[in-house]
């Protein structure tokens, strides 16, 4: 309510032109005081030189008797006095503002909104003759304004000085809302936004890994918008927050207990703090060190990132290794000479000085108060008090690079020529006429290198480049505290910000000491598993499930598993994908070597009883047994025992067709063969009885009749199973004890044909094996029936047993089983039958008489 009075109060007195009478000295008697000095231009400045102001008179009726500010405030002096060296050191040099003198109106805001508008407001409105200690009315207007130090007195000043287009260039203010240029288009400063320092520590949790924070912030606006800039910096990143304490403005015992024991028990390791005001700083850390909380790495904002009173023996074993952020500190020349050479008796015109005077060396300058008396032999030394200490130049640096963007903005509007300004016809702002728009619009555009050789300028929102120290907390051998830079951050437009960071220089918190602390709230997942969210809690807690068969996952913290590609499988840690075993009966295999070794020997075997009973063609016992068909019986059988190796190897389009034609025809040649032999045997001894004369219908043209019919039905059978649906190659996934396999096999195309192939040479067996068993009894000193009987026993057992074992084989087996029972049949037939006549042929040639054999 008093700030709106003293608005309404100021607005009446510019309508006025000067003060007058009574309402004036009322003014003069409420306002804090001021340095003032004469230029072309003269530049406002707002500084809390006291931190406590005096309670407003809003009634006007009366004076207040000592209505001044209290608590002397050395550094934000300093900053006053920083802003009187820039103007100085811009007046004396030739190449900046040649021919042209800024001039300085700066005033005590007392650190407050009251006090802070309405200088402010005298400064802009040529109403300030008290602040300057002169008469009413004869100070030039301000058209700019460097302050103020708070957001809050910031806020209210731009929006006040809106109405008069007065810019202001803040030295301190950092509030993100102050970006806003729609509520504050007059409004820049020199201080990044705690915007861009809530992206900076959001990368930095991120470079570091950290994701799994706890937060900390006061009930304040700071607070609030700091902790939501926060928030939106670290919106889709992995950094999730564990905890979120707010400090009331109170800060009760009981509440600071909770919030301690919270951040105490939370997993999180990192804690950021956005902390402005010392009070709350003081009992948060109070209560810390109380608890003895010395696992936790702490992230400090710029408040207190350089707050030398928690660097001692009591604070430092739960606040060693914080890092913080602060502004870059600068070393500014000749400035520390500055300081050091004043004194009350030559600044007479600085109200200041003699309170700085006082406090520094504890004299008066008046009696009776206690104290000594104050001489003219006290000397101020460069680093022997706050106000003369230049080690950390921070916000002072601030104050002087906004000196000098005002000065670089006028120096460019003083280059401006006629014709092609930037303003209605190519007009140029008249110097001695200068609105502050005309500054405004120079200040935007400003584009300079300061005597440090560090660039700045101003970018849309009005905000400086940001730019932090990363400042370390280091423990000394005393036991105390030390500030350490170990870095810096610079704002970038392409990726937001760059860290530049010495880890070997860093000591880091959370009791190790050398080690980057690990604060996460699940460990990342190991490759070959997935992230998988806890339910009802934040994504950076999660757990780690093994992929799937036939899925990996290759990267440490991966959020799913990836399908690998066809033909290729998971390896046993679903890390790598790896070529699918391909499994098919081969020649190297060894059930392959043995299958073709076994094969090899019948059909050598065959081709020695080929060859032996060629050779013995001419003796009763091949000439008895019909050597034309034992012949045709032996090369079947050879064909039997060589297509078994057919079914070795990779199948292709033709071996799947070969192999099982080539097994078919073979078969069913041999089948009729020994069954035109048992029908040579049974009609042989039944034509022996009187008035039958059957011999004539099995003569050897009959039975190679029979024997071509036989065999031309399977040959017709396979041509109508390869025309129709021919065996093909295929491929068939499975997975077994030892993982993924690709099956290659010969797909039967058409299992009626598969069939009917099969149970041809069956029907043959089986007849075969009938009419052998009918003659097993006739007599004969050899009976062939016998030995064909045997064998059609062992071929019908071994394919009866073919059937579930081939459809219960699994992969290569199957091929194995198949070819298994084809060597199995194949050597029945040629033991049983052959080998008792080799044996008689070779061992016994006594028997091998045509008396032997007819002996009965």
């Amino acid at each position: 309510m008093h700030i709106c009075v003293l608005l309404l109060c100021c607005l009446a007195v510019q309508s006025q032109g000067v003060y007058g009478g009574e309402s004036c000295q009322l003014m003069i008697k409420s306002v804090p005081g001021s340095v003032y000095q004469a230029g072309d231009v003269v530049i406002g400045g707002l500084f809390p030189v006291h931190v406590m102001a005096p309670q407003p008179e809003v009634e006007f009726q009366s004076e207040k008797a000592n209505a001044s500010c209290e608590i002397f405030h050395q550094r934000a002096y300093r900053w006053l006095r920083a802003m009187i060296f820039a103007v100085e050191e811009i007046n004396s040099n030739p190449d900046l503002l040649p021919n042209f003198t800024l001039g300085y109106l700066v005033a005590d805001t007392c650190l407050a909104e009251s006090t802070t508008l309405l200088a402010a407001m005298a400064m802009v409105t040529g109403q300030e003759a008290y602040l300057a200690n002169s008469e009413c009315g004869s100070v030039h207007t301000v058209p700019v304004i460097v302050g103020d130090s708070r957001t809050s007195a910031s806020i209210i000043v731009a929006n006040t000085l809106g109405v008069f287009d007065i810019p202001m260039v803040s030295y301190l203010a950092s509030c993100g809302c102050l970006s806003d240029k729609r509520r504050y288009p007059l409004f820049f400063r020199t201080t990044p936004s705690d915007a861009a320092e809530a992206r900076a520590m959001a990368e930095l949790l991120r470079l570091m890994g950290w994701t799994w924070v706890g937060l900390v912030s006061a009930d304040d606006d700071f607070g609030r918008f700091g902790i939501q800039m926060l928030m939106e910096a670290l919106r889709g990143t992995e950094v999730c927050v564990a905890y979120h304490e707010v400090i009331p403005k109170d800060y009760p015992k009981m509440t600071m207990q909770r919030i301690v024991e919270t951040i105490q028990k939370s997993t999180a390791r990192v804690v950021v703090a956005f902390l402005v005001f010392l009070s709350l700083r003081q009992a948060l850390f109070e209560e810390v060190a109380h608890q003895n909380i010395t696992d936790k790495q702490w992230i400090a904002n710029d408040p207190w990132a350089t707050y030398a009173a928690f660097l001692v023996p009591r604070y430092i074993p739960s606040l060693a290794g914080t890092i913080g952020f602060a502004l870059r500190k600068a070393n500014i020349p000749g400035l520390g000479s500055f300081l050091t050479h004043i004194h009350p008796s030559s600044s007479k015109s600085d109200p200041f000085v003699k309170e700085l005077w006082e406090m520094l060396f504890g004299c008066s300058f008046h009696s009776g108060l206690g104290r000594p008396l104050c001489s003219d032999s006290e000397v101020i030394g460069i680093g022997e008090s706050l106000y003369a200490d230049v080690s950390q130049l921070r916000i002072t640096y601030n104050v002087y690079k906004a000196v000098y963007a005002i000065a670089h903005a006028i120096k460019n509007m003083l280059a401006c020529e006629p014709g092609k300004g930037p303003f209605l016809k190519g007009q140029c702002p008249d110097v001695e006429r200068l609105q502050p728009l005309q500054i405004a619009h120079y200040l935007r555009e400003v584009n300079f290198t300061t005597p440090l050789n560090e660039w700045m300028n101003f970018d849309q929102n009005g905000d400086p480049p940001a730019s932090y120290d990363i400042i370390n907390w280091h423990v000394t051998a005393q036991g105390t505290g030390d500030f350490v830079t170990v870095g810096h951050f610079v704002s970038s437009q392409e990726s937001g910000g760059q860290f530049h960071i010495d880890m070997d220089r860093v000591m880091w918190g959370a009791g190790s000491r050398h080690e980057v602390p690990v604060s996460v709230c699940s460990r990342p997942c190991p490759p070959g598993t997935r992230r998988a969210v806890q339910k009802g809690r934040p994504v950076c807690c999660f757990d780690c499930l093994p992929c799937a068969e036939g899925e990996i996952s290759n990267q440490t913290g991966s959020l799913e598993c990836f399908r690998c590609p066809e033909r290729f499988w998971s390896n046993s840690n679903r890390t790598v994908c790896i070529p699918q075993q391909v499994d098919f009966l081969s020649y190297s295999d060894t059930m392959g070597i043995i299958l073709s070794i076994v094969s090899a020997v019948g059909a050598a075997l065959t081709a020695a009883t080929f060859t032996t009973f060629l050779y013995y063609r001419h003796t009763p016992l091949v000439r008895a047994n019909n050597s034309e068909v034992s012949f045709m019986l032996l090369l079947s059988l050879k064909l039997c025992f060589l297509c078994a190796l057919a079914f070795i190897g990779q199948p292709v389009a033709w071996s799947c067709m070969l192999r099982h034609t080539l097994f078919g025809i073979s078969f069913v040649l041999c089948i009729s063969c020994v069954l035109s032999r048992t029908m040579v045997v049974l009609v042989a001894f039944r034509s022996t009885l009187p008035g039958e004369n059957l011999m004539r219908y099995v003569g050897p043209a009959q039975q190679r009749l029979a024997i071509s019919i036989c065999t031309l039905v399977q040959v017709l059978i396979c041509v109508l199973w390869l025309t129709l649906a021919p065996p093909q190659p295929t491929e068939r996934d499975i997975v077994d004890n030892w993982g993924p396999k690709i099956i290659l096999e010969c797909a039967m195309g058409s299992v009626v044909g598969f069939s009917f192939v099969l149970g041809y040479i069956g029907l043959l067996a089986c007849l075969c094996l009938l009419l052998a068993f009918l003659a097993r009894k006739l007599p004969d000193n050899f009976n062939e029936a016998k030995l064909i009987t045997f064998s059609m026993l062992i071929f019908c057992a071994v394919w009866v047993a073919f059937v579930p074992a081939y459809v219960s084989s699994p992969g290569k087996y199957t091929v194995a089983v198949e070819i298994f029972a084809i060597l199995a049949s194949s050597y029945g037939l040629l033991l049983c039958i052959f080998a008792p006549k080799c044996f008689i042929i070779l061992l016994r040639p006594e028997k091998n008489t045509k008396k032997h054999m007819m002996t009965r």
